[in-house]
C-alpha cells in the first residue's frame, strides 16, 4: 500500500521533469511547488505551463 502511494506521488514530480514545455528554472519552480503542493500545483502546471517562453 506504501509503495503505491508513494508511486502515486510521484507521478507529478516525474512528468514535469521529463517535460519539454519548460525550461530549467521554470521547471525547478513547478518540481518545488508540487512538492509542496502536490496534486493541485501539477494540475495548474498542466492548464498553464510554460509562463515563460522557454530557457532550456
Amino acid at each position: 500500500m506504501l509503495i503505491i502511494l508513494g508511486v502515486f506521488w510521484f507521478v507529478p514530480l516525474f512528468v514535469i521533469g521529463k517535460s519539454n514545455k519548460v525550461g530549467k528554472n521554470e521547471k525547478l519552480a513547478w518540481i518545488l511547488a508540487t512538492l509542496f503542493v502536490s496534486w493541485l500545483s501539477f494540475i495548474i502546471y498542466l492548464l498553464l505551463a510554460p509562463l515563460k517562453p522557454n530557457d532550456k
